[in-house]
């Protein structure tokens, strides 16, 4: 499992939690690394209370947890957490989803002591609600934007990656994937005839994404050159490659997608790749008329809570809504 910090520095039984979320319940390497930073921000802030030195100091990031036991944890109260939460929003400057992640981190690892290897008879965790989440509508372009944005890249002549960037644009406005999911496609995970593909999503659970006519031939004319002369040193199986022959990164894709945003007059909008998701859906809900619970299918959410954001962003509908009342056309006289 490779993560972002030394298993080295933690406590046995966090290391455990750690193989547990990983083997068991197949959370992906990124949920696992998120956890593991979390519950070390919190051991390292009950260690810097009792050894009082400043959680806004240098000091505060060198406290080491290695130590930290069974007994220590045994003492650790609901108040503790609290207080925790309380530093994480004051002193950390956490906004409601950090410190909801923080929150899941620390009732997951009780959770599992509690239930799972039954080494503590209460949980103090157990009872504590997360942070309420402010609950913002998805920014995202409008078709116009869209088509804008894809006659941008297909302009782009003088790329030599245009037909790359083309198919990928194309598959992020019509399939809504995410960028880790596009990334991680390889060439088997495409269907032969290209009516759809298979893409691994959050905690590695796979789905089918089905391809319309557009993503067909974006990745036709790609997969020409892809199993052509230009990647023919490729040791790899990814579908989508970057310059230098390898599996392209998250990092490029995002460039890319910046570019080309920049290119069509879009970027001072603050779009990003995440909101090409948001693109695809909405249009999706919007102008295709699609059911919301068929979206979350596409989308891969878990919950269809989630999904139902896109039924709060259809002014365009409730515009055409309120001119069809049959009083919108009555005007006061002034005469």
């Amino acid at each position: 499992m490779a993560i972002n910090i030394p298993l080295n520095t933690l406590p046995p039984l966090v290391r455990e939690y750690a193989s547990y979320k990983s083997a068991i319940q197949n959370c992906s390497e990124k949920t696992v690394s998120e956890y593991l930073l979390d519950l070390r921000t919190f051991f390292r802030y009950l260690l810097a209370r009792d050894l009082k030195i400043s959680p806004s100091s240098e000091e505060f990031e060198q406290i080491d947890i290695s130590g930290v036991d069974l007994e220590y944890i045994r003492n650790i109260t609901t108040e503790d957490i609290y207080e925790f939460i309380m530093y994480a929003d004051n002193v950390r400057g956490n906004m409601a989803a950090a410190k909801s992640r923080k929150l899941s981190a620390i009732k997951g690892f009780f959770k599992y002591l509690t239930t799972k290897r039954f080494m503590l008879d209460e949980n103090p965790a157990i009872n504590i609600e997360s942070p309420k989440k402010k609950q913002a509508l998805p920014k995202y372009l409008s078709l116009e934007e869209s088509l804008l944005l894809i006659e941008t890249v297909k302009n782009d002549t003088n790329s030599k990656t245009r037909i790359r960037d083309y198919a990928i644009i194309t598959m992020f406005l019509n399939c809504g994937m995410r960028v880790s999911e596009l990334v991680g496609i390889d060439l088997s995970d495409v269907d032969r005839e290209l009516r759809s593909l298979t893409v691994t999503g959050k905690g590695n659970k796979q789905r089918i994404i089905y391809l319309n006519d557009a993503c067909r031939a974006a990745l036709s004319d790609y997969l020409d050159e892809r199993l052509g002369e230009k990647y023919k040193t490729a040791n790899t199986h990814a579908l989508f490659l970057s310059g230098r022959c390898q599996r392209i990164s998250v990092k490029t894709v995002q460039w890319l997608v910046y570019k080309y945003l920049d290119m069509a007059g879009l970027e001072s909008k603050h779009y990003s790749v995440h909101k090409l998701r948001h693109t695809a859906a909405t249009l999706m809900y919007q102008t295709g008329n699609v059911d919301v619970r068929v979206l979350k299918d596409i989308l891969g959410h878990e919950q269809l809570n989630t999904t139902q954001i896109y039924t709060h962003v259809s002014n365009r509908s409730m515009e055409e809504a309120m001119a069809q009342n049959p009083l919108a056309s009555q005007k006061n006289d002034k005469k």
